[in-house]
């Protein structure tokens, strides 16, 4: 089983080109930047940012364990984007839809719904990424958006992944952070532009 290893680790980095070897570009003008301090994330185009949305990262804190449910740190592509041309709120089980949709904040349900952009990591420590199956994807628990609540991935709101769906494309670079976007030079210039960083809803780490 050792020698399986080097095959494992190769074939978990191609993943993203094996997805995008049917004659698509990949998008290397877009990166997400997402952070677990502020909770939210910013799409940032050709270094400029563009435009920034709320989200909910993992209620069990950061990491890269298998069966950890928590969100791991670092660089990643989009690898898959799924669900394109369905409508808000539809439900997916294991990426396919089921038929039922849900509107946002329906008591007690929060499946994945509306989009999935699924994820690869581009590091070490997170290269099983795209085997935890980490998601960028729409919830309709949209009244937990903007503080940690999800198991593991980065959860939208509907109008907002179908949003960020069609600006980028497979990979996309997504960078999860743990401290705030104004440390980053995009994030510095969109706070400015935004009248600065709103700390009373930034959620600390």
């Amino acid at each position: 089983m050792r020698s399986l290893k080097p095959v494992a680790l190769l074939f978990s980095l191609c993943l993203p080109l094996l997805f995008t070897s049917c004659g698509s570009s990949v998008d290397s003008d877009n990166q997400m930047v997402v952070s677990v301090r502020d909770q939210k994330m910013l799409l940032v185009k050709e270094g400029k940012p563009v435009k920034a949305y709320p989200v909910s990262t993992s209620k069990f804190g950061l990491g890269s364990q298998r069966g950890s449910n928590r969100t791991p740190l670092g660089n990643h592509v989009v690898a898959k984007k799924i669900g394109g041309g369905a409508p808000k709120g539809a439900v997916f089980k294991s990426r396919r839809r089921t038929g039922a949709i849900v509107k946002p904040n329906t008591p007690g349900r929060d499946p994945i719904v509306t989009r999935i952009l699924w994820l690869s990591g581009r590091e070490r420590h997170n290269r099983n990424t795209f085997g935890r199956c980490v998601y960028i994807h729409g919830t309709p628990a949209e009244y937990k958006i903007g503080r940690p609540a999800s198991y593991g991935c980065i959860r939208m709101k509907s109008k907002d992944v179908i949003d960020l769906y069609r600006r980028v494309g497979v990979g996309a670079g997504v960078k999860i952070i743990r401290g705030s976007l104004d440390t980053i030079r995009a994030g510095r210039s969109y706070y400015a532009r935004k009248g600065g960083r709103d700390r009373a809803n930034a959620t600390r780490w």
